[in-house]
């Protein structure tokens, strides 16, 4: 049936190539011209993947073959003619291509959703212990930092976990953008430019940081404040210490992973 009809990856990456060296391009150029990376390219042809239904027309003009040739992954000659049962399953299968992606990236979500709420779970818990075990004290000089960073976590975990965007619009893969924005949101990251191929790993980077901050930095930070205690250290001593590990916890913990995976993976 139409509707059960999937692209052929490796028909599909076998003419791929097939076009490509017939052109005297090499994966680089190609991936040039369809503002893409060459790691993309090589995915396609080895078919370990199939691009994004958008750019399979702009694909066909730099390859010179029509639409309908790429997805069925062998040349048409002109007096030949494809009937409607034929040309119906390669744009139903490009659909369910798309189809596929979106409940992959669906299932994605709500792994990290899952993981994102135990987490969450898990920094009440520590918090209402450490309310219970320390002193008043504690509480009163270390408030702000206690809760400042699970409170960040919270704010942009509930984002990128819940709300961000999986795939980014397609102008993204065609111009060198170093800035993402949404709304009221907006990163900008000097030397980083977001694209489809860095966006996932960017995604899973602010998630994974999220998750940690809110599971691991109550009793992290009850835990050197301890230390700095035993050790004698002097409240400005301890406050010296703790703001900027706080402020690198925050800032450095979320941002250098972002900056080297989008590097990484542009």
């Amino acid at each position: 049936m139409a509707g059960n009809y999937e692209i052929d990856n490796e028909k599909f990456g076998a003419f791929l190539v097939r076009l490509r060296k017939e052109k005297g391009m090499t994966q680089k150029e190609l991936a040039e011209k369809l503002y893409v990376s060459d790691k993309a390219v090589s995915k396609w042809e080895r078919g370990l993947s199939l691009p994004d239904i958008a750019l399979l027309q702009p694909m066909a003009e730099v390859l010179g073959a029509s639409v309908t040739e790429l997805l069925s992954g062998q040349y048409i000659e002109q007096d030949q003619t494809l009937t409607v049962q034929e040309v119906e399953p390669l744009l139903t299968g490009a659909l369910h291509m798309t189809a596929r992606e979106q409940e992959e990236q669906r299932k994605h979500r709500r792994r990290w959703g899952m993981g994102f709420l135990w987490s969450l779970a898990l920094c009440v818990v520590e918090t209402v212990l450490l309310c219970r075990l320390a002193p008043a004290s504690f509480w009163a000089e270390d408030i702000v930092f206690v809760i400042l960073p699970p409170l960040m976590a919270l704010i942009f975990g509930l984002y990128f976990i819940f709300f961000a965007k999986e795939k980014l619009p397609v102008f993204y893969d065609r111009y060198r953008v170093n800035f993402y924005s949404d709304g009221m949101f907006r990163i900008n990251i000097p030397g980083v430019y977001f694209n489809n191929s860095n966006w996932p790993h960017i995604l899973n980077a602010v998630r994974a940081w999220a998750c940690l901050t809110l599971g691991g930095w109550p009793v992290f930070y009850a835990a050197v404040r301890k230390l700095l205690s035993v050790l004698g250290a002097s409240a400005w001593v301890q406050f010296g210490i703790l703001l900027p590990a706080t402020l690198f916890w925050i800032l450095g913990g979320m941002m250098i992973p972002v900056y080297v995976v989008g590097r990484k993976y542009e």
